[in-house]
């Protein structure tokens, strides 16, 4: 038979360039697990001066920054000499951002909008991913070949390490079902298309888009029978369900949250209902990776990958055991689009350190971004989901600031008592500090998911003035 040559400008290509350094990457990947504080703060050091020099050197954006600034004394532990860099900055100004001049963000808007069924690519050389779906301001993000195996390195070491203590993967890999990205413009959905045709990869995802019917997704599964299940916690949950329910006939030997924050409830329901370890992962697009062990909630980062600061709403650093306002990520592989000083707006609450590795650990609490502002009246989340999980039946639910209440959708299995479950949330806002709330509840068949990413933002604040 001929051979068929990929066009140099298709993912294909750039996969097949790609492939075999991530594959490459897994062992140094799989030892970086077990470096303790020294090394990984060495690493920081020796990446963060070079990523100074570059960004001030090709990138007009950062060299405006860091303009007076003597970055040969930046030190990899205190970077608050540096400025804070927030989305808005950077999507405004995206041009200067690139320090590859020939990239515009008319050329990755359009490669993002042209994507299909394989992802996009930019200049023959770089993948664009788009992030935003649950926090509201869309993104892009643009990686050329260490910053992609750097993150798609970060994300599968720790399946990779847990694969060789079970004996090594099976032939061919480990068949994997991602419920998640419809289309690969999103990171989890460049997992099935970026791990095709090469059987030498550990693993292999299976492509399930969340955004389907809930029967269809079910159908798939049934169909594909993975024995590892990757997806959304709020999708997998409803899975569970599914599951208990007799519908859905998978045996998954470990279970994967991503993208979405975890809560203790979602985690338990899919415990439950699959019986297996439940393993959370925190992905950023802008880099910033994290895994827990199986059935804990606290997050392991690979801080090797990026210096991570935990900072308070004025980004004055907060210690150990109290949330962050926001998180400054300072990504140390790509030099395409220099991240310094990021800002993310996730609460972390820090954790002891481990005593067998040097990383970072925490515990994830969603976004500050969520909370719902009325005046002086804050609320947070916790006030309105502390209601909702215990209204027997609710799956699911999405829920919307008013000007002078909330509008909440509910997905249930069964009968929700519509009535009683207003009373108690108005109950639980007024105890909170809102008075005389406005309530609104309605039960539907699914909730609205970005159809990009299909990701579900769980509360929508109103538009905040500024």
């Amino acid at each position: 038979m001929p051979t068929t040559t990929a066009p140099k400008n298709s993912f294909r290509a750039l996969r097949d360039e790609l492939q075999p350094s991530l594959l490459a990457s897994f062992p140094d990947h799989v030892a970086r697990l077990g470096w303790n504080r020294a090394q990984v703060a060495a690493h920081q050091r020796d990446r963060l001066g070079a990523l100074l020099a570059h960004a001030a050197r090709y990138s007009p954006f950062h060299a405006r920054r860091l303009r007076g600034i003597d970055l040969t004394a930046v030190d990899a532990g205190d970077l608050t000499r540096l400025p804070v860099m927030t989305k808005a900055e950077m999507m405004n100004d995206l041009d200067a951002v690139f320090t590859d001049r020939r990239l515009t963000r008319s050329a990755v808007e359009d490669a993002l909008a042209a994507a299909g069924p394989e992802p996009a690519i930019v200049l023959g050389s770089y993948l664009a991913l788009t992030s935003g779906g649950s926090s509201g301001q869309r993104g892009v993000f643009v990686l050329d070949e260490p910053a992609a195996v750097q993150f798609f390195g970060s994300l599968s070491r720790n399946l990779v390490a847990r694969l060789e203590a079970m004996g090594g993967p099976p032939p061919g890999g480990l068949p994997i079902a991602m419920v998640a990205a419809a289309q690969p413009v999103h990171a989890t959905g460049v997992a099935a298309p970026l791990c095709a045709d090469n059987p030498a990869l550990p693993f292999r995802f299976l492509s399930v888009p969340v955004t389907q019917p809930l029967p269809d997704i079910v159908d798939r599964l049934n169909a594909l029978q993975a024995p590892a299940l990757y997806g959304y916690p709020s999708v997998l949950a409803r899975l569970a369900a599914e599951r208990r329910a007799g519908r859905l006939r998978i045996t998954p030997i470990m279970v994967n949250c991503t993208s979405e924050t975890c809560t203790p409830e979602l985690r338990a329901a899919i415990s439950d209902g699959f019986g297996a370890p439940v393993v959370d992962t925190f992905g950023s697009t802008e880099g910033l990776v994290g895994v827990s062990a199986p059935d804990d909630d606290t997050i392991t980062f690979a801080d090797d990958g990026c210096i991570v600061e935990l900072v308070d709403e004025m980004h004055r650093p907060v210690p150990p055991g109290t949330p962050g306002s926001a998180v400054l990520v300072t990504n140390l592989s790509n030099r395409l689009q220099p991240l310094i000083r990021y800002e993310l707006n996730d609460t972390f609450v820090q954790q002891p350190a481990a005593a067998d590795h040097g990383h970072l650990r925490a515990r994830v609490r969603g976004r500050s971004d969520d909370d719902f502002r009325y005046g002086e009246v804050v609320i947070h989340p916790l006030v309105i989901r502390s209601v909702l999980v215990r209204s027997s039946g609710v799956l699911e639910y999405q829920v919307r600031q008013t000007p002078t209440g909330i509008d909440v959708t509910a997905v249930a299995e069964q009968p929700v008592d519509v009535a009683t479950l207003r009373d108690h949330l108005g109950c639980a806002l007024t105890d909170a500090g809102l008075v005389a709330p406005d309530i609104a509840v309605r039960v539907a068949s699914q909730l609205e998911r970005d159809p990009a990413t299909g990701k579900l933002r769980r509360f929508v604040p109103l538009p905040r003035s500024s």
